[in-house]
């Protein structure tokens, strides 16, 4: 991540967080958020699931040796 984004985004205060929020409210709508989010936290859920899948094999792979 770029270090000159970080300052940034701890400027933001709460009303900016707002603004922010009702600006993507906009631009996708009530019932386009919830799919989104949905969508996401499949993409993540599957993401964890195929890292421990790769963890397992790896440790299975080093018992054998």
């Amino acid at each position: 991540m770029n270090l000159y984004i970080l300052p940034l985004i701890a400027q933001i205060g709460v009303w900016g967080w707002v603004v922010i929020a009702l600006a993507i409210l906009l631009l996708f709508g009530g019932k386009k958020i919830p799919e989104l989010m949905r969508g996401t936290g499949k993409g993540i859920k599957e993401f964890k699931k195929g890292l421990n899948e790769g963890l397992d094999e790896d440790l299975k792979e080093e018992k054998k040796d």
